[in-house]
């Protein structure tokens, strides 16, 4: 029986609930996927919560990753039934089946697993527009990489040494930080026992870094604008901390820093830049320069306790949940 994980109103993970969908035939333009694995987010917990706004006045089916097999079809799409797929979106994940676009769809090639790549699409696209747009780091450049044992995290320190970028991670605890090691970072610091500024300027020798990439937020934004050399970036795509909301325009002042905040759905609204970007992705994971980090795995009837993880930074790599 299909069904569809929802919540009917913001708040913790008691407004989970289950409920019977009957999935609808495809239209002009749109495919019907039944979903075989689905990636957990950070994005995930903030439209749960009520952090981002919701898109409709009830009900909410939140996800924003999978990966599936094409069950039917609609007029005018050269995709095909029983072909492997992928996508990103903001909500509608948390479902054994739905309904979307043909455009929003990649195709996977034979050797992307299907779990694999719903615990990669969201967290690699999301590396890709990070280091290749949102600053794209040169070779010989020094980054530092908050939250670098999540999901984006690891994607995001491999793909930065394979571009000869040099690296430096934050993670809690000495597990993470030897994950991130494993991962790409030359250097990772136990945000929990050392203080990232003042190590991340002894390993740069007082020059600082070109750039912060900040999903952390309210936590780590008026650090991270200390550890930047003069006209650095930083880079800030989330807040599982919580918003900084005591940052300030004239703090970028102290020399002269540049702060963009950016989205993977932004980039997606680019025409082409889906398809190019996926297929850089499954390039590097196939020639094996980014490994993916599949972490726990939960049941979908089971999301809440996977949120719990989620929030408590108790996982690390991808989460992966399975209808």
């Amino acid at each position: 029986m299909a069904y569809a994980i929802v919540i009917s109103q913001p708040g913790g993970v008691e407004k989970l609930h289950r409920i019977t969908i009957d999935p609808p035939e495809p239209k002009v333009g749109e495919v019907l996927i039944r979903h075989t694995a689905i990636g957990l987010n950070f994005i995930d917990v903030y439209f749960r919560t009520g952090a981002y706004p919701w898109p409709v006045e009830r009900d909410l089916i939140t996800g924003s990753e999978a990966a599936g097999v094409i069950e039917a079809v609609g007029e005018g799409v050269s995709l095909r039934v029983g072909q492997r797929v992928a996508y990103v979106t903001p909500n509608g994940a948390y479902a054994t089946h739905r309904v979307i676009s043909a455009s929003l769809v990649v195709e996977l090639p034979d050797d992307i697993p299907d779990e694999l790549a719903a615990g990669s699409m969201l967290k690699g696209l999301t590396a890709h527009y990070l280091i290749h747009h949102s600053y794209p780091a040169s070779v010989g450049e020094t980054v530092l990489f908050h939250a670098a044992a999540g999901g984006v995290g690891l994607i995001a320190g491999q793909w930065l040494k394979a571009r000869g970028v040099h690296t430096i991670g934050t993670a809690g605890g000495p597990q993470k930080c030897a994950l991130a090691k494993d991962h790409g970072y030359e250097h990772a610091i136990d945000y929990r026992n050392e203080d990232f500024v003042a190590r991340v300027m002894e390993i740069t020798n007082g020059a600082g870094v070109a750039a912060v990439y900040d999903s952390v937020g309210k936590d780590t934004v008026s650090k991270s604008l200390k550890v930047l050399e003069r006209f650095g970036t930083i880079v800030c795509f989330g807040q599982s901390s919580g918003p900084a909301d005591d940052f300030k325009i004239n703090d970028l002042a102290i020399g002269s820093l540049r702060l963009t905040r950016p989205t993977v759905f932004q980039h997606i609204a680019r025409p082409g830049w889906l398809q190019q970007a996926s297929s850089d992705l499954f390039k590097v994971i196939s020639s094996g320069e980014v490994k993916i980090e599949l972490g726990a795995r939960f049941a979908l009837e089971d999301v809440a306790s996977a949120h719990v993880a989620l929030e408590g930074r108790a996982s690390t790599g991808s989460t992966v949940l399975v209808p």
